[in-house]
């Protein structure tokens, strides 16, 4: 009895911690189908939590982010070996102690990130706040809108600094000072949007970011924007427009991108439009290739050298980094997204087509 008195006396906090922890998941879940409760949340602690953090934080050069990820990747690997040696020693207590503050931190984190950012996937979106509705489109309207998005690109491609290959040459510092009043423009048109202004930061972990196949992230806790600079410059400016979306609350994919688009093309600085442009035209044709590759083919052809040059550029960097780390990363964010119900998963990051074709297709196709 006495034995069995110690021992639960040991566990009994760790094991509370989990169970709070885990009560405090089952009541997000719970409330997750109330509007009203999901908007609350998101208007009153997210957005202010996220908001207030990042302004902490927004002086830093570096990525608080990934200083505190390191951090608890660090110590969540030095109480996993601590419990292992414990095992091996067969001191069964202090090994299950361990595992258990482990499970309890890990469920904790994960109502954090459920309070924090998921609560965004549940709350009003972007196009319902803005009255925006997306028809399904005809291939005729898709096709006339990469070719009115093909000459915005043709139209941009010479205002941006390009090496002596002809391809898109900017530094990343270049890039992130430019980004400040990035949503002046596109905040007038979709009020929504109107939100504080914070510095992107730069990943020191960009190389793995690229080998997972990632180009940036918000991070729940610290609300900050980290990009990855080890990729192609090319789509760095659209990168930061597409964080900063997060930042102000567009959860999904497919709207993040939309609005990345449309902040850059309404940023009036030609670096942003040019990749605005192109990005928005890469996601366009794709949808187009599938509907209708001939017609696809004849869109395409009309793109000028730069642009096919950076294209070019940005495909061989990612063909280089396709591999089984990326497999395994697209599904494990393919089931994070589809956990909040998202049930396009890492495919809607192109169902942002139907909102550009909305804004921008030509009369004449309507």
């Amino acid at each position: 009895m006495n034995r069995y008195r110690r021992v639960m006396g040991r566990l009994a906090g760790p094991l509370a911690v989990l169970a709070a922890g885990a009560a405090a998941l089952a009541l997000f879940w719970g409330l997750s189908g109330s509007r009203a409760v999901m908007n609350a949340l998101v208007r009153h602690i997210s957005r202010p939590v996220r908001g207030a953090v990042s302004a902490v934080l927004n002086p830093l050069p570096f990525s608080g982010a990934e200083l505190l990820i390191t951090l608890a990747v660090l110590a969540g690997l030095w109480m996993l070996a601590g419990g292992i040696r414990c095992a091996v020693r067969r001191q069964w207590l202090a090994a299950g102690r361990r595992l258990a503050i482990l499970a309890a931190a890990g469920v904790w984190i994960w109502a954090g990130v459920c309070l924090l950012w998921g609560a965004e996937y549940y709350a009003d979106s972007f196009a319902e706040t803005e009255g925006i509705q997306a028809e399904p489109v005809s291939v005729e309207q898709l096709a006339a809108t990469a070719e009115w998005f093909a000459r915005q690109v043709n139209a941009t491609a010479s205002g941006v600094p390009r090496d002596e290959n002809g391809a898109f040459s900017m530094t990343v510092e270049e890039i992130f000072d430019r980004s400040e009043g990035l949503y002046d423009g596109v905040s007038q048109r979709y009020p929504s949007l109107t939100g504080p202004q914070r510095r992107p930061k730069p990943a020191v972990y960009s190389y793995i970011m690229s080998l997972t196949g990632f180009t940036g992230y918000i991070f729940p806790f610290t609300g900050e924007s980290t990009l990855n600079v080890h990729c192609p410059a090319v789509f760095l400016p659209v990168t930061v427009a597409h964080e900063f979306a997060h930042q102000r609350g567009v959860a999904p994919e497919q709207e993040a991108n939309y609005v990345a688009v449309a902040a850059c093309a309404d940023s009036g600085d030609p670096v942003y439009e040019y990749s605005g442009w192109l990005f928005g035209f890469q996601h366009l044709s794709n949808a187009l290739w599938s509907a209708d590759p001939e017609r696809w083919a004849q869109v395409y052809g009309t793109l000028c050298p730069q642009a096919l040059q950076d294209l070019a550029v940005n495909n061989e960097y990612w063909a280089s980094m396709e591999g089984p780390v990326q497999t395994v990363a697209e599904s494990t964010y393919t089931g994070f997204l589809q956990s909040y119900g998202q049930e396009m998963g890492m495919r809607s990051y192109g169902a942002c087509v139907d909102l550009l074709v909305a804004r921008w297709c030509p009369a004449s196709a309507r």
